[in-house]
């Protein structure tokens, strides 16, 4: 089990990464502890069902979108083509996915979601949406849409520099 508390520093501890003993955290190192509270959280959630977070953001990337390739999968949920390989032959062996050759070029293998995938990920939702509720207890809608929002903001506009650098950088994968 994760031990969440030890992801929580105090204000000293904040300060080494400021640069400033007053100054407030930067926005950049709350996303990151943010990220790193939401993933202890929701692997405890998913362990019992034999899941892991990345194993259950694959899953939900397939649930949006059938027939990705492995390569197109791991871009999506933010993994690298060689881990995301692993986590495929994972999730195919156990039955939550299966792997089709594409119609168009057979030496690519197309996933999708199989019926025990699915049955997985509704037992899943339970489990993340009390996790969802938590992180957002004592906001106001107003409120929740305001930090929703800026997250998009944030992904929107840092993604769009990643692109652009990738772009720049001759590198398109």
């Amino acid at each position: 089990m994760n031990d969440v508390s030890t992801l929580d520093e105090s204000t000293g501890d904040n300060a080494r990464h400021t640069g400033g003993a007053h100054e407030p955290p930067m926005t950049l190192y709350l996303v990151k502890r943010l990220e790193l509270v939401i993933r202890a959280l929701l692997d405890d959630a998913l362990r019992p069902l034999g899941l892991t977070t990345l194993q259950y953001t694959a899953l939900t990337v397939l649930q949006r979108r059938n027939n990705l390739s492995s390569a197109q999968l791991a871009r999506r949920s933010f993994l690298r083509p060689q881990t995301m390989h692993e986590m495929v032959l994972t999730l195919e062996r156990r039955g939550l996915i299966v792997r089709v050759p594409d119609a168009e070029n057979r030496r690519v293998l197309l996933a999708r979601l199989t019926d025990a995938g699915h049955a997985v990920l509704a037992e899943c939702t339970p489990r993340i949406a009390e996790v969802e509720a938590e992180l957002l207890d004592g906001l106001s809608p107003g409120q929740r849409m305001t930090f929703r929002e800026g997250l998009e903001h944030g992904i929107t506009t840092l993604a769009d520099l990643m692109k652009e650098r990738r772009l720049t950088n001759g590198n398109r994968g």
